[in-house]
C-alpha cells in the first residue's frame, strides 16, 4: 500500500493516523503508517517536549508527524484572558442551568479545569513549534488550514513537509499557493472540524484542482476496500483518525469507548457546541442543548471552546452518559471492539488487497 508520498516519507504503508494520544501515534508508525500526534491540548511547551521524547524513544526510529491548530493571520498580543472577557454572561448562564439539568457536580476544590482550546493561539502554535523542530517531525499538518507563510518556510529548512486540511477545492488551491506540501481533502463524514461536501465528491475534485501535489483522502474511511477506493480516485494516501479513538493504546475513559462502541453511522451530528466551529461529533443531551432553536447558539471560535472546557471536563469525570460525547466521524458504526492498532493496520491492509484482487478480476486480469 505504498504510493509516491508514502516513499518520500519512507513508511510502508500509506496511512495517516492523527491521534492526540502518544501510545497510539507510536503504534501507528510501528505498524508501518505515519502516526501523527495532535498538539492542540499541549498548553505547556514542556508536556510537549516530554511526549515527543517519549515518541522518539517508542517508535523504532519509524517516522511521525505533529498536527498543529495554527491561524494563518497573526493575532498579536491577545491573551487569554482578553478573549474570557468576550463571553457573555446569558451563555455562562446557559452553561450552568445545562449542567444542573442533568445533576453534574461541581469540581471538588482543587481539581484541575479541563483541557483548554488556547492551542489556536498565536504564542502556544509557536511554542509548540519550537519544541517540534527540535525533534524529527517528518510532516507538520495544520487543521485551521494554511499556516502563516514564515511557518511554512521554517518547517522547509527544517526538511519537514507541510500538510494543511481542505473542505474544498478552493480551500485546496490556497493551500497550493501558500506553498503547501500536501492537501488533506477532508469530507463531510469526517469526525472533527468538517465542510460540506462528502469524501467522494471532495477527493477528486481537490487531486484535479492541486494537481501534482499529494492529496491525502479523509472521512469516512475505515477499511482497506474504502483505502482502495481513495487511492483509485487519486489520492496518495488516507488520513484516518476516528478510527485509533477505540484502539487498545488510546486513552480515553471506558465510558466514552463503551459509548463508540455502541454507536452507529448516524448517531453523530455536526455540531457547534464543542469549538464554535462545524464539528462533528456523537450526538448527546449536551449538542442537543446547544442545537435547540430556543437556545443561545455556539460562540465563535475560540470563545465556545473556552466557555465549555470546564464544562466538559465535569461530564467526562462524572460521567454523566447523556451528555458525555466526543468528536468522532461517521465511521464509528464501523468501530465495534477494541482491538489493538496493529491488529487494525493489518485488517486495513487486507481489506486493500481483497479490493485490488476484486478489481483485477473484474477487469479481466485476474492474478494468479
Amino acid at each position: 500500500m505504498q504510493t509516491e508520498l508514502s516513499k518520500r516519507l519512507g513508511v510502508e504503508h500509506a496511512l495517516f493516523g492523527f491521534t492526540p494520544f502518544p501510545a497510539v501515534a507510536a503504534a501507528i508508525s510501528r505498524a508501518g503508517g505515519l502516526g501523527v500526534l495532535g498538539a492542540v491540548r499541549y498548553t505547556n511547551p514542556d508536556d510537549l517536549a516530554r511526549d515527543l521524547d517519549w515518541l522518539d524513544a517508542h517508535t523504532g526510529d519509524r517516522p511521525y508527524g505533529l498536527d498543529v491548530v495554527m491561524p494563518a493571520k497573526k493575532v498579536e498580543g491577545v491573551t487569554e484572558a482578553d478573549v474570557e472577557a468576550m463571553i457573555p454572561q446569558g451563555h455562562r448562564r446557559f452553561v450552568r442551568e445545562t449542567l444542573a439539568a442533568h445533576g453534574v457536580p461541581p469540581l471538588a476544590e482543587g481539581d484541575a479545569a479541563g483541557w483548554r482550546i488556547t492551542g489556536w493561539m498565536e504564542q502556544v502554535a509557536r511554542s509548540q513549534l519550537d519544541v517540534a523542530f527540535d525533534h524529527p517531525v517528518k510532516l507538520l499538518a495544520n487543521a485551521l488550514g494554511s499556516p502563516p507563510a514564515d511557518v511554512v518556510h521554517r518547517a522547509h529548512e527544517h526538511g519537514v513537509l507541510v500538510a494543511a486540511l481542505a473542505g474544498s477545492a478552493r480551500h485546496a488551491r490556497k493551500h497550493r499557493d501558500a506553498g503547501i506540501d500536501v492537501v488533506v481533502a477532508q469530507g463531510y463524514e469526517a469526525g472533527g472540524h468538517t465542510g460540506e461536501i462528502a469524501s467522494m465528491v471532495l477527493t477528486p475534485e481537490v487531486v484535479e484542482a492541486v494537481a501534482p501535489l499529494p492529496v491525502l483522502a479523509a472521512g469516512g474511511i475505515g477499511s482497506g476496500e474504502q483505502v482502495a477506493a481513495a487511492l483509485a480516485l487519486g489520492a496518495q494516501g488516507v488520513w484516518l483518525g476516528s478510527l485509533w479513538l477505540t484502539a487498545a493504546e488510546a486513552s480515553l475513559p471506558s465510558s466514552v469507548v463503551r459509548k463508540l462502541i455502541g454507536a452507529g453511522s448516524g448517531d453523530t451530528v455536526r455540531s457547534r457546541a464543542l469549538t464554535g466551529k462545524p464539528a462533528r461529533q456523537l450526538r448527546t443531551a449536551w449538542t442537543d442543548a446547544w442545537d435547540h432553536p430556543g437556545g443561545p447558539g455556539a460562540l465563535p471560535m475560540p470563545l465556545q471552546g473556552l466557555l465549555v472546557a470546564d464544562a466538559l471536563t465535569r461530564i467526562q469525570k462524572y460521567e454523566v452518559e447523556p451528555l458525555l460525547g466526543t468528536p468522532v466521524g461517521q465511521v464509528v458504526g464501523r468501530m465495534n471492539d477494541e482491538r489493538g492498532v496493529r491488529e487494525i493496520v493489518d485488517d486495513l491492509t487486507r481489506g486493500f488487497e481483497r479490493a485490488v484482487t476484486r478489481i483485477n478480476r473484474i477487469a479481466g486480469r485476474s492474478q494468479r
